[in-house]
């Protein structure tokens, strides 16, 4: 009897145990709260600051179109000019010498000329009396065209030979101001080698590099701050002019230029300045969020959401995202991202697609 009772309390204890397992196998692996930042509306002002330089607006970097000594160099930086002015003069000697020879070979041309049109009329006469022959016609008249082709070749020479002649004076096209000078008297130069900086008229504008996260956002006619540094903290207004389409060569930004719209005597070309543009009016889906919640991989940049399922509960998705700029208050997310959106900020490189996790909250 006592061994009846000993088994059957062993067989309850088994199933007790059996009973244990199916329970704990029934209600799986323990949820992991997930750390989240919740999506809201971006700030409507967002200005951003670029450091550019003042030039004017009409700014020219003239050269000689030939070679030569300067032997005359009247002006110096700050030199006001008017139209007409002589700037730069180089040796004219050899461009002299050469329209010489030009008009001599054109003179020459003209007597060629002459004489191959007297032989032509003196062969047609006779060969209207039949005192020639058609061939020997067909030459003369071949002849005075040749003498008429060569007068046109020594007339186009005598003009090269003066345009190369006036190339040897650099002169002011307009009232300007001499920006800087790049050469020194008896010196030799090249053809297309930069001689003088003008500034022509009062406009002057700011050029600047906007870096690609914000260039999409830059539009003609966007209004700008600039603050030159100079002392006063002075502001002055104006608006965008000018937007590249290329990167420059040596940063990965793209050259834009603001045109100042009322200047006075304090702001000079190369002049150092700050230009402050706001971004807020140009994009209305502008959001922020923590730089540890955004991954960059092959595939792209994305961040993790924690979908809500119910009963406090989430299923991770990824979301591809594009990104601004980094700000103060975190990566500036362009696209993708939705008001209300919750980023999942922690743990990220466990999560994997429809992972289920609990929402204990924004932390």
């Amino acid at each position: 009897m006592k061994n009846a009772h000993r088994f059957a309390t062993l067989t309850s204890i088994v199933v007790l145990a059996g009973c244990g397992s199916n329970i704990e196998e029934e209600t799986g692996p323990e949820l992991r709260p997930a750390r989240v930042h919740t999506v809201t509306g971006a700030d409507s002002s967002q200005i951003r600051s670029f450091s550019g330089v003042i030039h004017s607006a009409q700014e020219s970097r003239l050269s000689f179109k030939v070679g030569g000594t300067v032997i005359s160099l009247p002006v110096q930086a700050g030199s006001a000019l008017k139209p007409g002015d002589t700037i730069a003069r180089i040796d004219a000697s050899t461009f002299e010498l050469e329209l010489e020879q030009a008009r001599a070979k054109l003179a020459q041309a003209d007597a060629s000329l002459r004489n191959s049109q007297s032989s032509y009329n003196r062969v047609k006469g006779l060969y209207e009396n039949s005192g020639a022959s058609k061939d020997e016609l067909d030459l003369a008249r071949a002849n005075a065209e040749t003498a008429e082709a060569e007068v046109r070749a020594a007339n186009k020479s005598v003009e090269l030979a003066e345009l190369n002649q006036s190339y040897t004076l650099l002169r002011a096209s307009g009232d300007c101001t001499v920006a800087s000078i790049a050469v020194e008297q008896n010196e030799n130069v090249s053809a297309g080698e930069e001689i003088a900086i003008v500034n022509c008229g009062d406009a002057l504008e700011v050029h600047l590099g906007i870096p690609e996260s914000l260039i999409g956002r830059l539009s003609k006619g966007m209004a700008a701050q600039i603050q030159p540094n100079i002392a006063g903290n002075k502001s002055y207004s104006g608006k965008v002019t000018e937007i590249g389409v290329g990167t420059s060569s040596s940063a990965a930004t793209f050259p834009v230029v603001v045109a100042i719209e009322k200047t006075d005597k304090d702001i000079r070309p190369n002049m150092a300045a700050q230009v402050s543009l706001d971004f807020g009016s140009q994009t209305a889906k502008l959001f922020h969020v923590p730089t540890n919640a955004v991954v960059k991989d092959g595939a792209g940049t994305h961040v993790f959401l924690a979908v809500p399922t119910g009963n406090g509960q989430a299923a991770i998705k990824r979301q591809m995202i594009t990104v601004g700029a980094l700000t103060s208050q975190g990566l500036e997310v362009i696209d993708g991202l939705s008001m209300g959106d919750l980023v999942v900020t922690a743990g990220l490189s466990s999560l994997r697609e429809g992972q289920p996790v609990l929402l204990p909250g924004e932390f």
